[in-house]
């Protein structure tokens, strides 16, 4: 499939996307559901997993393969569904019934599918497994303790540069925010930009990551808001600065998502995804280098974006423990299937640290880096931050970037929101 359908798949996964909203849905996503058998002629039980509707060609029939498989082992059969559309909106409405799927894949699970019982813990599944799987995508899907969701495969994003153009303007790769600043201005020309960050300037794509790399949190462990300090506004004022320099790539023909910009010479940097990787090669051979997100301050780190699809079972399952052994065997035992996965149709990294040390095609160059970044300095979307609190500091964010407005005084106003909502949530557990 194109380009332009992987990358909207994408940026659903890494979390731009807004709420859940459920109007209409419901209908449509138990429409075709309605009476399915729980049992097959034999006797045997039926599974119903659903999947959202991945742009990488083969992927549909290797999770098919996979249920196939399965199946022979004569514990259950399983259906699976390829869900296009507005798969967590679907997905969401038919968790709501009783002919919604078994086992189903899932952004999350979200914090009001868990303490609405909604699904069922699988905390068992990762029994002497657990510290194999990347911890910044495991956190997400934890909640009072125990575990919701098992991640399939981690997708990330990335600073990508073009070594032959840092070189010919005595650039060097940025490690600190500041140079990234620098780098952007001095690398903008009449023909090329800086930095790609977004067709927004960055808003929608940067989210927390310039609070992660001042050494900050959008949720605290504990629960509260994580930003509230002078380093938040000193660090998005920074990215004010790239807009103002007129140093940052606006207009471009695609996305952030979609390195067409960066092949093509527009920009010397551009911020994008792990997927883009293979086609960037392709074009530029070793012309090129990845970077996480650069630290800010003496407290700061570098900061990588993560996120992770994940198996859940629904709590109405006609056979829970028989979904549960499906997820386990998939998604825990079968590790060859877990590579298979990540790396034969698209490319990711496998939720399991062991399978990306040691996956060939994950082991050198800027894809070995990547994996390291994602390893050392990957951070994913807390579980808390609902879509309220994000649109919160979205809208700031975007305020700060476009128009200068005031960091301080925008993120003031953001704290108070979020911390309102922190409460409202934690008051539901």
């Amino acid at each position: 499939m194109s380009n332009s359908h992987k990358s909207v798949s994408r940026r659903r996964l890494l979390g731009v996307g807004g709420s859940l909203a459920l109007t209409g849905a419901l209908a449509a996503a138990c429409g075709s559901n309605t009476g399915r058998d729980s049992e097959d002629s034999n006797g045997k039980p039926v599974i119903e997993q659903w999947y959202h509707q991945y742009g990488e060609d083969g992927t549909e029939q290797a999770v098919k393969r996979y249920a196939a498989a399965y199946g022979k082992t004569g514990k259950a059969k399983v259906e699976v569904q390829w869900r296009p559309g507005n798969y967590d909106q679907q997905t969401a409405a038919a968790l709501l019934t009783t002919s919604g799927p078994d086992v189903f894949e899932a952004n999350g699970p979200t914090l009001d599918q868990i303490q609405g019982g909604q699904v069922v813990d699988l905390t068992a599944l990762l029994d002497g497994v657990k510290d194999d799987f990347n911890q910044a995508v495991l956190a997400p899907k934890t909640y009072d303790g125990k575990i919701w969701g098992i991640p399939q495969v981690i997708d990330m994003q990335l600073l990508y540069y073009r070594k032959s153009l840092l070189k010919d303007a005595g650039v060097e790769p940025p490690r600190t925010l500041d140079e990234l600043v620098d780098a952007a201005k001095a690398l903008t020309d009449k023909k090329t930009k800086g930095l790609f960050l977004g067709n927004d300037g960055g808003a929608g794509v940067l989210g927390g990551t310039p609070l992660q790399a001042a050494g900050l949190q959008l949720v605290t462990d504990g629960g509260e808001v994580g930003f509230d300090d002078p380093a938040a506004a000193r660090a998005l004022e920074k990215i004010r600065r790239l807009y103002a320099d007129k140093s940052l790539l606006l207009g471009a023909p695609s996305d952030w998502s979609d390195p067409s910009a960066f092949i093509q010479g527009l920009t010397a940097m551009q911020w994008s995804g792990l997927w883009a990787l293979p086609q960037v090669k392709k074009a530029l051979d070793d012309d090129f280098g990845v970077l996480p997100f650069p630290k800010d301050g003496s407290a700061g780190k570098p900061s990588v974006p993560v996120g992770a699809y994940g198996a859940a079972v629904s709590s109405k399952a006609k056979h829970k423990a028989e979904a549960k052994a499906f997820v386990k065997w998939l998604w825990v035992d079968k590790t060859e299937y877990q590579e298979d996965f990540a790396l034969s149709y698209g490319f990711h990294i496998p939720a399991r640290i062991s399978l990306a040390k040691k996956a060939a095609k994950l082991r050198d160059g800027a894809a070995g880096d990547a994996v390291r970044y994602a390893t050392d300095h990957g951070y994913a979307e807390p579980l808390l931050w609902t879509p309220a609190s994000k649109t919160a500091y979205q809208d700031a964010l975007n305020r700060i970037i476009k128009d200068g407005a005031n960091a301080d005084q925008e993120l003031r106003t953001v704290v108070r929101k979020v911390a309102a909502e922190l409460r409202r949530v934690q008051k539901k557990s």
